[in-house]
C-alpha cells in the first residue's frame, strides 16, 4: 500500500468565526467521512495557518490558498481518489474548493 497526501485548496472559513452550532455541524461531517474512510486514514492532518512563499530569487510571495492536509493509505491513485467521495471539504458544490491528491514517494538514496 502507498500513502497519499490530500491537500485542501480553497479559502475555508476559520472555525473560530463560526457559531458553535455551525462548528459542530462541520465537525460532524468530518467525523462521518473519517468513519467511512476507516483505517485508510493514517493521519487526519492539520489545518494550515498563515503562510508565505519563499522564492528562489530571495524574495517572498503570497502562499497558495491551501487549507490543510490529510494522509490516506491506498493501493493506487484511483483508490486514493475514491476515498475523497463524500468528503466534507467538497460539499459546497460551487467550485470554490478542491482536494489535490499526491502519492508520497520514498526519498531517493535514503536507507
Amino acid at each position: 500500500m502507498s500513502q497519499f497526501m490530500l491537500v485542501y485548496k480553497g479559502e475555508a472559513t476559520d472555525m473560530s468565526e463560526m457559531t458553535q452550532e455551525e462548528a459542530m455541524t462541520v465537525m460532524g461531517k468530518w467525523a462521518v467521512w473519517m468513519e467511512n474512510v476507516g483505517t485508510a486514514l493514517t493521519d487526519v492532518g492539520s489545518p494550515f495557518g498563515q503562510g508565505v512563499s519563499v522564492v528562489d530569487d530571495g524574495t517572498s510571495g503570497t502562499a497558495a490558498a491551501l487549507t490543510g492536509y490529510s494522509i490516506v493509505e491506498a493501493g493506487d491513485l484511483a483508490a486514493a481518489r475514491a476515498l475523497s467521495a463524500d468528503h466534507p471539504f467538497l460539499s459546497e458544490g460551487a467550485g470554490n474548493f478542491a482536494i489535490d491528491i499526491f502519492e508520497l514517494m520514498p526519498v531517493p538514496f535514503q536507507e
